[in-house]
């Protein structure tokens, strides 16, 4: 019984068609089809090779899930016996339904473990598709497992997708080879057979100015981030600019050093410096409330004598003006500009649209939880925070509790998502009349993947907040210039793929 799909547009058959043919990369913008394709090319490989067993992985267990769910949906009952592994199957049950299942729904987790452990071997899997490939990098487990199944499957396939696969060439080398990549398909929105199925995005940028209370709380942490990097000078371990790219590679370098003064020293002022380059980034990007809580628990680490470097920071003379200046302006109601204009942008959305749904994407949750706050003062929404799961101060959501936001929101119980990153990647959110960003962010890949959540079925809003003169500033031009570097790294190593394929006829693994 074959079941009867929806009909693939005309780039998905053009996608489609290379997927049969070869490993493919196929770079798409969320939201136009990317699991469609691959559904399709599961039924051609079982139709290929009777018998044969499917591998379908995805990074996080509501990932899996809701391809799971889809897959489901989907294709009639008995066409295949599908299967969904998380870690809350054990082991023993894994490795009984390997052997009945025949299309495995996974988180590359609980396959590497099992590999590991010698339970099944991936001799008779016909086709593997590596959901988010940008992750196929490294040690992680994805790596491990495609490599396994080069090794052991009688008829190997691979396919990979991504929203961004980045821009870095090297990086992109790497999962292609590590996927056995013989042909990349990319598609943006502005590709001509893409182009027709898409609504219009409108794309708006908001430049908030950085007010002149802020540059001075700013100048105070400039000073104690100054003295830090300096010392470093002095010490002989940092030389020329700094950032904080260069400070996270002093670290890791020092921590490969022997024992001596000069090392322990290094290590205690890096680490100071970064915990003061991360306070500014709050200052200029962020929340007033945010930072306080940051600069508290420093405090409160100093108290509790957790560090020698994070107790000779906390009394620097220009920490603790700047910690008074803070809690004066917080006392006075000053909060960072940008909360306020999100405020106002939302009670837009809505004069316009009272049914609007909104997703607005923020770096941390501290910054998450200012807004919702502010919004919560607005009669019409009914905001949420939709955060990754519990860390060391124990805040998050669980899994679970995830999920249930999520249906939420598509039952407009709640109309606006402020989300972090978890909110980018992957999961079934419905689509928003707006996205907001409440920051740019550096990464094409997360770049890429915020937008994708709007203008698919209906016209859509992009909105980006910048704080004049501020890194956001930075960040927003550099995820401009990398996003259209990654269309050249593609075509530069879709050549070398297709150079290399003309060359050589041994077998396309080795």
């Amino acid at each position: 019984m074959l079941p009867n799909l929806l009909a693939l547009r005309e780039y998905q058959t053009a996608i489609l068609e290379t997927c049969k043919q070869k490993n493919t990369l196929v770079v798409v913008p969320t939201g136009v089809g990317k699991t469609l394709i691959a559904l399709h090319l599961i039924i051609h490989r079982l139709k290929q090779q009777p018998g044969s067993k499917i591998l379908f992985l995805a990074p996080t267990k509501p990932l899996v899930e809701q391809h799971y769910e889809y897959v489901h949906k989907q294709l009639p009952e008995l066409f295949a016996e599908r299967t969904l592994f998380t870690g809350e199957v054990k082991a023993p049950e894994r490795k009984k339904a390997f052997q009945t299942g025949e299309i495995i729904l996974s988180t590359p987790q609980c396959i590497a473990n099992d590999i590991d452990k010698h339970l099944y071997s991936l001799h008779d899997v016909s086709l593997i598709v590596i959901d988010e490939a940008h992750r196929c990098l490294k040690q992680y487990d994805y790596t491990k497992v495609v490599q396994a199944y080069k090794q052991q499957a009688l008829h190997p396939h691979i396919l990979g997708l991504t929203a961004s696969p980045g821009s870095d060439p090297e990086i992109v080398r790497q999962i292609c080879e590590h996927l056995a990549i013989e042909a990349i398909e990319l598609r943006t929105r502005e590709s001509e057979d893409v182009k027709p199925y898409l609504k219009e995005l409108e794309f708006t940028k908001v430049e908030v100015p950085f007010p002149k209370e802020l540059v001075e709380l700013k100048i105070l942490l400039q000073r104690v981030y100054n003295h830090k990097t300096e010392e470093l000078k002095a010490l002989g371990v940092l030389f020329g600019p700094v950032n904080r790219i260069t400070l996270i590679k002093l670290q890791a370098r020092l921590a490969l050093q022997g024992q001596g003064v000069q090392k322990f020293r290094g290590m205690s002022l890096t680490a100071q410096a970064l915990k003061i380059a991360h306070a500014l980034e709050l200052v200029e990007t962020q929340s007033l409330a945010g930072l306080k809580l940051y600069l508290d628990n420093l405090d409160t680490q100093a108290k509790e004598k957790q560090s020698k470097g994070v107790q000779q920071l906390v009394k620097q003379p220009e920490f603790r003006a700047a910690q008074l200046s803070l809690t004066q302006l917080l006392e006075k109601g000053f909060e960072h500009p940008k909360v306020e204009e999100v405020a106002v942008l939302v009670e837009q959305e809505f004069k316009e649209n009272q049914n609007a749904k909104i997703i607005i994407f923020t770096q941390f949750r501290d910054t998450a939880e200012a807004i919702r706050n502010r919004l919560e003062k607005i009669p019409q929404a009914r905001p949420v925070m939709f955060i990754g799961q519990a860390k060391k101060a124990g805040r998050g959501l669980s899994q679970k509790e995830q999920k249930a936001i999520i249906e939420q929101f598509k039952a407009l119980e709640k109309n606006i998502l402020i989300a972090t990153s978890i909110g980018e990647e992957g999961l079934d959110i419905p689509e928003v009349n707006a996205v907001i960003f409440y920051e740019p962010v550096a990464s094409a890949i997360r770049k890429i993947q915020r937008a994708g959540r709007t203008a698919r079925l209906a016209p859509g809003k992009l909105i980006m907040l910048i704080t004049k003169e501020t890194r956001d500033e930075i960040n927003h031009y550099s995820s401009i210039r990398k996003e259209k570097k990654m269309h050249q790294t593609i075509a530069t190593i879709q050549k070398e793929i297709n150079t290399q394929n003309k060359n050589t006829k041994i077998n396309k693994f080795f």
